[in-house]
């Protein structure tokens, strides 16, 4: 992985000194704020450590809600960093507490949303790396592939495996992405509770800012 000078680590790590500011929940596509920004989302199944880690890479608890209840969360949620960037929790995906008429509407939401949001720069993917790539996310891959929207895949919960379990997760993604043409090559490894890849996620973040 390239390494971070220190110059642009006190940038990047400036950069999220202060949590973002919470602006709104989206449950209609009508909701949605201007495109005036850059946009990144966090997009990954259920329970994958989504809003955790959003929460470690501002240093706070109280960023993104976290929810005993996986996939109960269907808006998504906006945050302005600074005036200069917007970044959006999307609902996890792969399990829902909903009758399947709502689950449908809204994937097609999501994927309205995915397509038509001009100012959406990367999409950060979170895989728990304890499981791996599932039938879920290969289906987000597609999406993502047919919007035309970047994503990058983030490896959640590595301190939870061993480095040769997480080599090989890495090499099973890898292999995974290898035909997508919206992903990124780079996969990051991150541990929320261990505070480590954190940097690295930041520093691509603050690239949109």
């Amino acid at each position: 992985m390239e390494i971070i000078d220190s110059d642009n680590l006190q940038k990047v790590q400036k950069a999220f000194l202060y949590p973002p500011k919470f602006m709104l929940s989206v449950a209609k596509l009508e909701q949605l704020p201007p495109s005036d920004k850059n946009e990144v989302a966090f997009a990954g199944r259920s329970n994958v450590g989504k809003s955790s880690l959003i929460n470690a890479l501002f240093n706070r608890k109280d960023v993104a809600k976290t929810s005993s209840t996986p996939g109960r969360t269907q808006q998504l949620n906006y945050f302005n960093m600074k005036d200069l960037l917007y970044l959006v929790d999307l609902p996890g995906y792969g399990y829902a507490k909903a009758p399947p008429s709502e689950v449908k509407r809204w994937q097609q939401v999501l994927l309205t949303y995915l397509k038509g949001r001009v100012n959406l720069r990367r999409v950060f993917l979170l895989i728990d790396s304890r499981m791996g790539v599932k039938k879920a996310d290969e289906d987000i891959f597609e999406q993502l592939d047919l919007a035309a929207v970047p994503y990058q895949i983030v490896l959640t919960k590595t301190d939870k495996i061993s480095k040769a379990e997480l080599e090989e997760v890495k090499k099973q993604t890898a292999s995974k992405i290898k035909e997508h043409p919206a992903a990124h090559t780079i996969i990051l490894e991150t541990s929320a509770e261990k505070k480590t890849g954190l940097d690295e996620l930041r520093r691509e973040i603050a690239s949109f800012l």
